[in-house]
């Protein structure tokens, strides 16, 4: 018996084991999709092995993590609309193995998958959708505030600061060859705490958010196109709505992967952004408040900045965070966001009276821009 086999049969899964794979194009954890025989039927696991580089604390993470899922599932009518956490034989909702590394365990939801590229604007509008239902559903989550399991994750200016640190230490001697790079973060470093700025004014509120709302964290349904169910949830903590809408623009509007080899065909289509602004508010028009839906494509321009300073800073650092498959992999991810930021600011007036016109239309009252 392998020790990651071992690990997976430490949870309250019952059965023959049958064989596992590795799962998924997830950048942090490592996942894996296992079989096991229940009296003749086959059932399907998802196994993630928690990278504790990234989460110095799993266990106040999948507290976390526990409480969501129990009570997403209080309001769900399937369980293939939310994730259903299975526990250690001994009730806990992680394992530990033979190394010291953390477990968690979900049952496998079939027949839908998540993507890394958008395909149509109905997929787009539906992951907006699944993402703003989301918020609502943990606007009333009990017990209080949840665990920061990355403190300042979001945190723009404290990115900027990384990024200068890890040019002014150069470890690798990289520096001068992604200068043009640098100079573009930090040539809008004053624009990197416009929105935790406005949450130090009032102005928007803290609320339960995911942190992480890339296009391929929604499963979508194989057969129908639906939007099925908000996966990846390790960031799920305190945040600001804007960048939760933010993080959907950076990874569903340009026609090519973050990885794309060629920046002059990044793009932001406005057509994938009109798409996930309605679907997001389908929810979202009937909790979120006015200053929110106004910063909804400033969250856009700043998480794509904020993304592509945390590749190259990573780039810079040796590529400790993000898994790459080659060298220059964060460097050319960060230069894909570089040219989506440029494509973003080319329509920002378009994108704000298009928020303008949905708040209108959904008796959000009067549209008051951000800067």
């Amino acid at each position: 018996m392998t020790e990651n086999e071992q690990a997976m049969r430490s949870f309250a899964v019952y059965g023959d084991f049958i064989h596992a794979e590795p799962y998924g194009t997830g950048h942090i954890n490592s996942t894996y999709k296992a079989c096991f025989d229940q009296a003749g039927r086959r059932v399907n696991y998802l196994f993630q092995r928690i990278n504790h580089e990234v989460f110095h604390d799993p266990e106040t993470l999948m507290e976390n993590i526990a409480r969501i899922c129990d009570h997403l599932a209080r309001r769900a009518d399937s369980s293939r609309r939310v994730l259903t956490l299975i526990r250690s034989r001994t009730g806990e909702p992680w394992v530990r193995d033979a190394e010291g590394g953390y477990w968690r365990c979900y049952l496998f939801i079939e027949g839908a998958q998540g993507h890394d590229v958008v395909q149509s604007p109905r997929q787009a509008r539906e992951a907006s959708r699944c993402f703003g239902e989301y918020l609502q559903r943990l606007s009333d989550l009990p017990g209080g505030r949840l665990h920061e399991t990355i403190p300042g994750f979001h945190d723009t200016p404290r990115r900027i600061r990384n990024l200068i640190r890890a040019a002014e230490e150069d470890s690798r001697g990289l520096a001068e060859s992604v200068r043009p790079e640098i100079d573009f973060f930090l040539g809008r470093s004053e624009d990197a705490g416009r929105l935790t700025a406005l949450q130090q004014q009032g102005v928007l509120p803290e609320r339960v958010t995911h942190n992480d709302t890339k296009l391929n964290n929604v499963l979508i349904n194989n057969e129908t196109q639906e939007g099925m169910c908000v996966i990846d949830l390790d960031t799920s903590m305190p945040g600001l709505t804007p960048y939760d809408f933010g993080d959907l623009v950076r990874s569903s509007t340009s026609p090519v992967p973050e990885d794309h080899s060629r920046p002059e065909d990044v793009r932001m289509d406005f057509t994938m952004f009109s798409a996930l602004v309605e679907g997001f508010l389908e929810c979202g028009a009937a909790f979120l408040t006015e200053a929110e839906i106004t910063a909804l494509p400033e969250g856009g321009r700043l998480m794509t900045l904020e993304v592509g300073m945390r590749f190259l800073t990573d780039y810079l650092e040796g590529s400790r965070y993000f898994k790459t498959a080659y060298p220059e992999h964060n460097l050319v991810r960060s230069r894909t966001q570089i040219a989506l930021v440029r494509s973003i600011e080319s329509q920002k007036a378009r994108m704000d009276d298009f928020i303008a016109a949905e708040m209108n239309s959904k008796g959000n009252g009067r549209h008051s821009e951000i800067g």
